[in-house]
Parts: C-alpha cells; structure tokens; sequence
C-alpha cells in the first residue's frame, strides 16, 4: 500500500530549504517517492500545534520500506543536516494515511 505524508514546516531560510529539496528529490524518486502538493502559507485559522507553520506539503511513497529507506538514506541524512537544519524551525506531521 502507498503511504502519503501531509507535512506542515517553519521555513526560515527559503534559499537554504530549496537546496535540500533539490538534493534530496533524486533520492526520494530513487525510492519510488514523490512530492505531490506543496505550499506556501501566509496564515494558520486552526493548529493542534503551537509550532509555527508556513509550507505546507505531501510526500508519498509506494510502501513502508521505501519510506524508511529514503529517510535513512545516508546521503540523505547529509543533505537534512548540510541544509534543512538551519532553515527549517519545526516540523509538524499533519497526517499519515495509507492510499
């Protein structure tokens, strides 16, 4: 079964966060991934977080190992610390499901 993630992030570098999608999307297609929807947000009406979030996305994968394996990915785990970690303030999963 497919796995889709809706993700909600704080972006606070927008240069620095597409350099991390740019790297990571080889290997998230290399694992049968895809982001499907992304957006920029100007405005939350209702949170069940206090985090911030202004981006907004869904990522899917074809099965539970591909997802693993992307997110485990060494190369990967670089890039998520090369640039995600000083442009992304919090990270919310919205939501999980199965498709």
């Amino acid at each position: 079964m497919a796995i889709e993630m809706l993700v909600g992030l704080n972006v606070v570098d927008d240069e620095a966060y597409q350099a991390y999608r740019d790297g990571i999307t080889p290997i998230l297609k290399n694992c049968g991934g895809g982001f499907g929807y992304d957006f920029k947000i100007a405005e939350v009406c209702k949170s069940k977080t206090k985090a911030p979030i202004n981006r907004v996305f869904t990522i899917s994968f074809p099965n539970k190992d591909s997802k693993n394996s992307f997110f485990s990915n060494d190369e990967y785990l670089k890039i998520k610390q090369r640039y995600f970690e000083r442009s992304v303030a919090g990270t919310t999963i919205i939501a999980t499901y199965t498709r």
